[in-house]
Formats: C-alpha cells, sequence, structure tokens
C-alpha cells in the first residue's frame, strides 16, 4: 500500500471540508539518535502524551542517552488535555492534541512556534501529512506530526456470535441501530467517552456535516445516541484491556487501539477474536508534539520530536502501539502485516468514503458536551 497516496487523499477531504505489546516483544535497543542540539539548556523534560502511545523503552533509552531527568504523564481524551492547557500553567514541555482541537488552542495562546533547526528529522515526515496540517496549523509553526489514525469500531466473536454470524453491510448500524445493540447488550456494549470523536461520527452517520454546523443536526445525532442508551454497559475512555479480555463485545475507538486489543487477546491466546472493522464513515486524524507556552525546558523538547522522528525510533513506536508514525521512512521499517492493516493503514477508498475529524464551533462543542453529559446519567 501507499501510504503517499493516504495521505494525499486525506487532504483532499481537509480542503474539502474547510470550505500493546508487552515489553518483551519489542525491538531491541539500536541506532538511538544523539543529541542534536549540543548539550541540554536544562537537565528535565516533562511529557504529557495519550496512554498507551509510545514504546517505553525509547524513553528510557532516550532519558539514559540524554542524562535527563524525564517525567511522562498521560491522559485519556482530548478534552482532559484541553483543559489543562488552556490554563497556561500546564506544567509540560511537550503535548499531543488532536487535529480537531489544534485551532482553538493554537488560537487561545496555549503553544509556542517550534524550531524547526532543532529538528533534522523533520525532514523525514510525509509532506502531504504537514499539508494538511496546515489546515489546523497555518504554516505548520505549532505542530509536529507524531501519529495518524481512522476511528472505527470493532465486535468480538462472541458479538458475531449472537448476530448469527452476519453484520450488516454499514457497520456503523452495529452501534447506532438498536436492533443490534439490544443483541449485544448481553456481552457488552461500550461508547468510547469523549463527546468530540463520537458526535463527528454519528453526525456523519446520518448524513449531516461532521462539524455539527446547526443545532438542530447535533440534537438528531444525540437522539440515535439515546435510542441505544438503554444497551451502553458502559462509557470508557480506555477500552484496550477490556475489549482484549472479552469483558465486552463492541466498541467504538481508535483503529490503532482496538489494533492493540486484538494483538494481546492473540499473544495470550484467549480467543476473543477480536475484528476491527473498516465501515464507510471513518474519522481520520493526525496528532502531533506541540511545545506548551509554559514549557522551561524547550531545547529537550525539539530534542525528543526529533528523536521520534527517528525512522528506527519511530518504527519501533508504531510497531508497538499500531499506529501509522508520521515519519515516512519509518514505514518501510514496520512490521509489513501492520502497514497492510486497513484500519491502522487506510485504503484510499477508505479515505475517499470517510472524513477528517473537524474542530467544531465553540457552540457546537458545549451543546455536544451538555447532551453527553446528559446521556451518561440516563438510562
Amino acid at each position: 500500500m501507499k501510504q503517499k497516496i493516504l495521505l494525499s487523499t486525506l487532504v483532499a477531504l481537509a480542503l474539502a471540508a474547510c470550505g500493546g505489546q508487552s515489553a518483551e516483544n519489542a525491538a531491541p535497543a539500536q541506532n538511538i539518535p544523539e543529541q542534536n542540539t549540543g548539550s541540554a539548556a536544562t537537565d528535565s523534560l516533562n511529557i504529557y502524551n495519550w496512554s498507551n502511545y509510545v514504546d517505553e523503552e525509547t524513553v528510557d533509552e532516550f532519558k539514559k542517552s540524554r542524562g535527563i531527568k524525564l517525567v511522562y504523564d498521560l491522559y485519556e481524551n482530548n478534552e482532559t488535555l484541553e483543559a489543562k492547557m488552556l490554563t497556561g500553567k500546564s506544567g509540560y514541555d511537550l503535548a499531543v492534541p488532536g487535529i480537531a482541537f489544534l485551532p482553538r488552542q493554537i488560537n487561545a495562546g496555549a503553544y509556542q512556534k517550534v524550531n524547526k533547526d532543532l529538528i533534522p528529522n523533520y525532514k523525514n515526515i510525509d509532506p502531504s501529512l504537514l499539508k494538511l496540517l496546515e489546515a489546523a496549523d497555518p504554516g505548520n509553526q505549532y505542530a509536529v506530526p507524531y501519529f495518524s489514525g481512522a476511528n472505527t469500531l470493532a465486535i468480538t466473536a462472541k458479538g458475531k456470535e449472537l448476530l448469527g454470524g452476519e453484520l450488516p453491510e454499514n457497520g456503523w448500524d452495529l452501534l447506532f441501530k438498536p436492533e443490534y445493540t439490544n443483541k449485544l447488550k448481553s456481552c457488552g456494549v461500550v461508547l468510547w467517552d469523549s463527546p468530540s470523536e463520537m458526535f463527528p461520527i454519528v453526525l456523519n452517520y446520518i448524513g449531516k456535516d461532521p462539524r455539527g454546523v446547526n443545532s438542530a443536526d447535533i440534537e438528531a445525532a444525540s437522539a440515535v445516541l439515546e435510542a441505544i442508551r438503554p444497551d451502553i454497559k458502559r462509557f470508557s475512555p480506555s477500552y484496550i484491556d477490556e475489549l482484549a479480555r472479552g469483558e465486552i463485545c463492541l466498541v467504538a475507538g481508535n483503529g490503532g487501539d482496538l489494533n492493540m486489543a486484538k494483538a494481546r487477546a492473540e499473544e495470550v491466546g484467549n480467543k476473543v477474536g477480536i475484528e476491527v472493522l473498516t465501515p464507510k464513515g471513518m474519522g481520520f486524524w493526525v496528532e502531533s508534539w506541540v511545545i506548551p507556552a509554559d514549557a522551561k525546558n524547550i531545547e529537550n523538547a525539539h530534542d525528543y520530536i526529533n528523536y521520534t522522528l527517528d525512522a528506527d525510533i519511530a518504527a519501533r513506536n508504531g510497531n508497538f502501539v499500531t499506529f501509522a508514525p508520521a515519519s515516512l521512512p519509518a514505514r518501510e521499517k514496520m512490521d509489513p502485516a501492520l502497514v497492510a492493516t486497513r484500519s491502522i493503514f487506510p485504503t484510499a477508498d477508505d479515505m475517499a468514503n470517510g472524513f477528517v475529524m473537524p474542530q467544531m464551533s465553540d457552540e457546537a462543542k458545549k451543546q455536544t458536551t451538555a447532551l453527553w453529559q446528559k446521556l451518561k446519567i440516563s438510562r
């Protein structure tokens, strides 16, 4: 599969819209990039990143090779990240927001501009991915791509069994039509606990603009969710382990996370039988490194960004977290089976039939958040 074709399609879509594996499975340490900026200005680095979003061995190797104190804290959704970043007192030197949140955070002054001269491996980034990001970050001044991927859904063998082994033509029907969720509730249907991720998917599913450009469309999307609410077991920001253990049988989420759950289940041989689907209407995104406005360890922050763009390091991270790295040469070094997986590296047709995850207006964000909270407490 040609990733350049994939990302070129992503760019076209964006422009149109704008008008776990275990540690022992990680690759051995090799080709660790040396520091590119001379001696560090400080001896510390504080990173705030998604859970399950790095091969931890690469973090340890960076820390040891630079001789610095490194704090690596985790969050589960973009809403949590945004709340911390917009205070202006995050206490971190690096974070990884999604493309749909970038414009609002940049406009609010949450981030510093990056110094590309301190990132020699910037040349490894797929140019099409940088072009895509310009819709959220004009001139690529603040954000440096880390991973890209798709929002989709997965079902287990138990779930398929309860449906008589037959899946609907539109995979999203499994989650958004009561005729399916009612049959699956006994084995566990979970909603991804992130309104910013779920509402655009539902809006697109019902034929509306994923940005939620008017309140009536958002209400219509909410009605779809309300109809399936009696069948929902829980709202979960992190579903990898419970899916891998077979405690749930249907969930929407990041393709990489869903494939990580599948890999974990297969590794222990528990026969959960996870199938990650690739229905029409998947939401595509890119997540990028940014340097918060209050960052103190700026030189180390640039050095770590550069480190993650090294082809070998990016390939190791990509193999471990099962997402598509921004470093183009890294993809030639990844497990070919992962690169051939459509829910990690979607095809051109998948992209053409999907959409780029959008930034909602402040009004739409407030409405979807309120409706989501109401949905969570209802039965």
